[in-house]
């Protein structure tokens, strides 16, 4: 990107009537709050006009109502005046820059407003905030200042603790605008140069120009694996204990099922019933159970930790649930949204144990369809807990534990992926890379995941109840809505599809992108044309960037990528708070007559709240993997590697390793020859050789740095011989006829000088 050229004023000279009269609006625009006399004004601009001179240029401006008059001869810009004395403001949300700098993203506003760091007033990234806001003339952007914190987002961070005689600071990893203050009592024993925790008590002190806190928790010495994955999780804003009160309810919660509360509930513990999960899960909050009927049809049972029993509203449980509103997964580790108490004893199905679940309860019929659905609390007990590759394994062999009923359940899940394929859905799955690690957490191997039948199969359940809850809550309030929480997906941005179907097109793949099915019947051809041509791989991120992130929402849009008119998160109550909501929610409108209406307004702000933290917990889970992939390339220092084109920029281009999805950069500079990229940003070729390489090329490169505090990866580019010899023969007679004309010019000047 080209940075813009700085405009200043004319600083020591005199200016004409209209150049005065501009950048005194110019100054009175880049001031807005302020207000100045025509003295005042002249010795900021630093200009040999008179006071005269200033006073008419002021009445000019205001007789084009660009300023106002606001007493005692001084001057304020008018816009950012009657916005003062209307008292108008906007609430927004922090979006913070890495130059300290931010935008804020606001309902109430079309556009997002431009606020400069010195006017952020303490605001920081994920803050609500009250602002005020301006528009200068000429300009593109609003700009606007932060008149009051509404919400902060959090108040504990990570930073380095510096000691000193009277007092100690902490430095924040992160942009972070200013230091902490520590008083000396309060650094629970940190030595010099640790890592810490610490918690702002005071955002404003007379004591310290900074915020002053306490600290939490000492780490100690920076660079441990230990600590760069704490470093992630609060960096993103989540808390690595959970508070006392929290702890002491969990375990108060009785470890018995009293007999009353299984005559409340459906007795499923003599149906046959499975788990299937990761090999290292410990919380399993979903089971399958399948019987047959006397009739012929079949009864497949979903079964979910019953979470909402043992967590009840108001309760210190269910408020730190709602503070994390989600688990986060690292690479090496789990930072759970329940305390262990619940997420991996009371909620988790475990095997050969009695266990509350809330359940969606499927008949079909012999032909595959659904003819009854039913819901509600049940008392279950798993029979066998599988591993993903051990429940493989039962259907590629048709032999095993429940083999008859993981072979049905799977043709069942295969005729609900066809129907959902065939009504629109997406078949655009991004890779998941995982990593083998040592006993020290260091990883030794990198790979993507492999999606094989029994993952999809439990996929393909836990989306028919998601699906069929929503239907239920949405149908049932079609009279007089009744507020729910769904999970929403909109249709794709247009002017980013047309970009995608350009990058295809020059990679060989044409896109039909006339309507919203058209798209995502092209997305599902990529996918499948993705198997022919692992290049076309490349496509997918953008695919995904061309469309709508999923949110949560009490408004209901359908979810484009599913294809679904109705859906919400239902399966997930031990790991997801948006699904404690749905337990709840549905639970109170059970029944024909049962109907409980919760303040849509209240359950919209829950909402957004919660996707917001999805969405950090995404960051925090890309970073680990980021750090964890740098830090296995540190012990392939000097290896060759095979890999794709998979960005260009500027300085070089960045290069996907091929079957661990490891990304680094090759920069030009490092190169026998420059390069020039193409308007598309798909292409680059060679200045001297001519050679054209694409998006999607493969190439060989070789591993020369790794940054793990930047993340980055650095490689040098192996090409083949023909190129380099091409480019090193070309190189050669350009320097060669450089060289020439050098000598020529300097024989030259030697003649003059001489004559």
């Amino acid at each position: 990107m080209k940075k813009s050229k700085k405009t200043s004023t004319p600083k020591g000279n005199k200016l004409t009537a209209a150049q005065l009269k501009t950048e005194l609006l110019k100054f009175f625009q880049h001031h807005p709050r302020k207000s100045y006399n025509a003295k005042q004004l002249l010795g900021k601009l630093k200009v040999l006009n008179n006071r005269d001179a200033a006073q008419h240029a002021l009445d000019k401006l205001v007789e084009e109502n660009q300023i106002i008059s606001v007493g005692d001869f001084k001057y304020q810009l008018k816009k950012q005046y009657d916005a003062a004395q209307n008292d108008q403001y906007y609430l927004g949300v922090v979006d913070m820059t890495r130059t300290g700098d931010a935008y804020i993203v606001s309902e109430q506003l079309t556009d997002d407003v431009h606020i400069i760091a010195r006017n952020l007033n303490t605001a920081l990234n994920g803050d609500k905030v009250k602002i005020r806001v301006w528009k200068p003339r000429g300009a593109s952007r609003m700009k606007g200042e932060v008149l009051e914190i509404v919400e902060r987002a959090r108040e504990h961070f990570m930073g380095t603790l510096w000691l000193y005689p009277r007092h100690a600071i902490v430095s924040l990893d992160t942009h972070f605008p200013f230091d902490i203050g520590i008083d000396l009592a309060n650094t629970l024993g940190a030595q010099d140069g640790d890592k810490v925790v610490v918690k702002i008590e005071e955002w404003t002190s007379r004591q310290f120009n900074h915020p002053t806190g306490v600290v939490t928790s000492v780490l100690g010495k920076a660079g441990s694996h230990d600590i760069e994955m704490k470093s992630i999780l609060i960096n993103n804003g989540f808390d690595l204990d959970f508070a006392p009160n929290t702890l002491q309810e969990a375990e108060q919660l009785p470890s018995q099922i009293s007999t009353e509360e299984i005559a409340r509930r459906l007795d499923m513990r003599e149906v046959p019933t499975f788990t299937i999960d990761p090999e290292n899960a410990r919380d399993f909050d979903d089971a399958l159970s399948l019987r047959f009927l006397e009739t012929g049809d079949s009864e497949v049972g979903v079964h979910i930790a019953d979470v909402t029993h043992f967590v009840q509203p108001n309760t210190f449980l269910d408020k730190e649930a709602y503070k994390r509103s989600t688990s986060v997964y690292l690479v090496d580790r789990v930072l759970p949204m329940l305390p262990e108490r619940l997420s991996n004893d009371l909620c988790s199905l475990r095997p050969n144990e009695d266990r509350l679940a809330y359940s969606a309860i499927f008949r079909f019929d012999k032909n595959g369809k659904i003819t009854h659905r039913w819901f509600g609390r049940t008392v279950i007990h798993s029979n066998r807990r599988f591993t993903y590759q051990e429940a493989q394994e039962v259907l590629e062999n048709h032999t095993g534990d429940f083999a008859e009923e993981l072979q049905f359940l799977n043709r069942l899940a295969i005729r609900m992926r066809k129907q959902r394929f065939k009504h629109g859905a997406i078949n655009f799955e991004t890779d998941e890379v995982q990593f083998r690690l040592d006993e020290a957490g260091t990883p030794i191997e990198v790979f993507v995941k492999e999606r094989k039948d029994a993952h999809l199969l439990i996929e393909d359940f836990m989306l028919l109840a998601n699906r069929e809850v929503a239907t239920y809550m949405a149908e049932k309030g079609k009279e007089e809505e009744i507020p729910f929480v769904y999970r929403v997906h909109d249709e794709p941005d247009p002017d980013k599809v047309i970009e995608l179907a350009r990058f295809a097109r020059e990679l060989g793949f044409q896109m039909n992108i006339g309507t919203p099915k058209d798209i995502a019947h092209s997305y599902n051809r990529l996918a499948e044309a993705t198997e022919e041509n692992p290049a076309l791989k490349l496509l997918g991120p953008i695919a995904i960037r061309t469309m709508a992130k999923a949110v949560y929402s009490s408004n209901n849009i359908g979810h484009y990528g599913l294809g679904f008119q109705y859906y919400t998160h239902f399966t997930s109550p031990i790991r997801r708070y948006s699904d404690v909501l749905a337990h709840r929610l549905l639970d109170w409108n059970l029944g024909k007559d049962q109907v409980y209406r919760a303040n849509k307004a209240h359950l919209e702000e829950q909402c957004k709240y919660v996707s917001q933290q999805e969405r950090r917990a995404a960051d925090a889970e890309r970073e680990s993997v980021k750090y964890k992939q740098v830090e296995y390339m540190q012990n392939h220092l000097g290896e060759t590697f095979h890999g794709f084109i998979s960005g260009l920029m500027d300085r070089g281009f960045f290069v996907e390793l091929e079957g661990n999805r490891i990304e680094g950069m090759v920069p030009f500079e490092t190169l026998n020859e420059p390069f020039e990229i193409g308007e598309s940003r798909l292409k680059l070729k060679g200045i001297y050789s001519g050679l054209e390489y694409k998006m999607g090329d493969p190439v060989e490169v070789r591993i020369t740095r790794t940054d793990l505090t930047r993340r980055q990866i650095e490689m040098a580019w192996i090409r083949d011989e023909v190129a380099e010899a091409l480019a090193a023969n070309v190189h050669g007679r350009v320097a060669a006829k450089r060289t020439d004309r050098k000598r020529q010019t300097i024989a030259t000047g030697r003649r003059r000088r001489k004559g």
